[in-house]
């Protein structure tokens, strides 16, 4: 049997047309979807109509999709002759497991092709009106991480703390505190600027920006909604100047959690049996 083709798709941050056309025409062109979680309902709605199914992870609330099982079932469907949809959202190569199902795809020699797709870290930016390496404010950007204590070595922080490089921390809010402690540790500079950016890009997007002089009193006690995006640095003080988008005053979720999202796959088969 002839094998099918695996698309390793980006989806954008959340706003659905941010989707690129080469993505809409690989969805168009696939017998089966495996999406993440942060994948805006209405891309699928609007370019897909097979089956779906979601393989998201949300690691801190326990009802993640091991990667091994996704690695199983795009090799399964794929030596299957299907052609599958990867679906991720932002870019597919930041901050996710690309690298495993590279591996395994590899491994089957099942064909593939990788489709970049707008990272958080750029929509995000975008629609808080920061621009990130703004002439005067920054001449570089850095995509990091910091979801646990141990992943950004000691020596590190002194070096974050006085570089004017703008930062950016993916899956950082948790431990945000600590982080901000790391660096103030460093006597990174009190009128450096902080913002959290919940749910960019949806109709949901809060903006919450502050000094390190001011966090404690400002940011250190807010919860805020996954998924949510940590900038620091000068290019956050253009904010307040440029913001187009206004803050969004529920506390909704735009992204369904995990455990929730079977509602989803029983509404679109109720909906391709009629």
């Amino acid at each position: 049997m002839k094998k099918g083709k695996v698309y390793l798709i980006g989806a954008g941050p959340g706003d659905p047309d941010m989707i690129t056309l080469k993505a809409v025409k690989a969805l168009q062109h696939s017998d089966i979807v495996l999406a993440d979680r942060l994948v805006s309902p209405k891309i699928l709605e609007d370019h897909f109509s097979g089956e779906v199914i979601f393989v998201g992870k949300e690691c801190r609330r326990g009802a993640s999709t091991p990667q091994y099982s996704i690695n199983e079932m795009m090799t399964e469907y794929a030596l299957a002759g299907k052609n599958v949809s990867r679906l991720k959202g932002g870019d597919v190569s930041i901050f996710s497991n690309i690298l495993d199902e590279l591996q395994v795809l590899k491994e089957h020699s099942i064909t593939y092709e990788i489709i970049p797709g707008i990272t958080a870290a750029l929509g995000a930016a975008s629609y808080s009106g920061i621009p990130l390496t703004a002439r005067g404010y920054s001449t570089a950007v850095r995509i990091m991480t910091f979801y646990k204590n141990d992943i950004v070595h000691q020596d590190h922080w002194k070096e974050l703390a006085k570089t004017n490089d703008t930062l950016v921390f993916y899956m950082s809010v948790a431990t945000l505190p600590e982080l901000i402690e790391k660096l103030k540790n460093e006597n990174i500079s009190s009128s450096k600027k902080i913002a959290v950016i919940e749910q960019a890009t949806t109709p949901l997007q809060r903006v919450h920006t502050c000094s390190f002089e001011e966090y404690e009193t400002s940011l250190k006690n807010k919860k805020f909604v996954s998924p949510s995006l940590v900038i620091i640095g000068k290019v956050v003080g253009l904010h307040e100047e440029f913001t187009w988008l206004q803050n969004d005053q529920s506390q909704d979720q735009y992204f369904a959690p995990v455990e929730n999202l079977n509602t989803y796959l029983t509404y679109k088969s109720v909906e391709n049996a009629v």
